[in-house]
């Protein structure tokens, strides 16, 4: 599994971006998916996964109502949009492959992590 996350950049403060994660190698379609990010000077932080088949997704408090997570397994590639962003969100975001077929909001429970896609919004 080689995870490439994509689709950062610099957005204003209520602006929306669409983060993708593709997979390059063996197929994820069995894994679940989750997203985090890290904020400089902070930890790690879940912010969404989804299951296997995109039938079970669930959402950090703080991004829930403006962050929806999907996926494509035809095209092994994950989603993240993101709408109504405020400078809270600034950070790094990376994708990563569960262990199991459901996500997790713990990361000890995925195998594989793409490299972070950076994510600043200004006020």
């Amino acid at each position: 599994v080689q995870l490439q996350a994509s689709g950062g950049g610099l957005v204003q403060t209520g602006g929306s971006l669409k983060l993708s994660c593709a997979n390059s190698r063996r197929t994820i379609s069995n894994n679940g998916m989750g997203w985090f990010r890290q904020a400089p000077g902070k930890e790690r932080e879940f912010v969404a996964h989804i299951s296997w088949n995109g039938g079970v997704t669930s959402y950090a408090g703080s991004v829930k109502g403006r962050f929806t997570i999907s996926r494509d397994n035809a095209k092994s590639t994950v989603y993240l949009q993101m709408n109504s962003l405020n400078p809270e969100d600034t950070a790094v975001y990376y994708c990563a492959a569960a262990r199991s077929s459901y996500g997790s909001s713990d990361y000890t429970q995925y195998a594989y992590w793409g490299q972070g896609t950076q994510v600043t919004v200004s006020s």
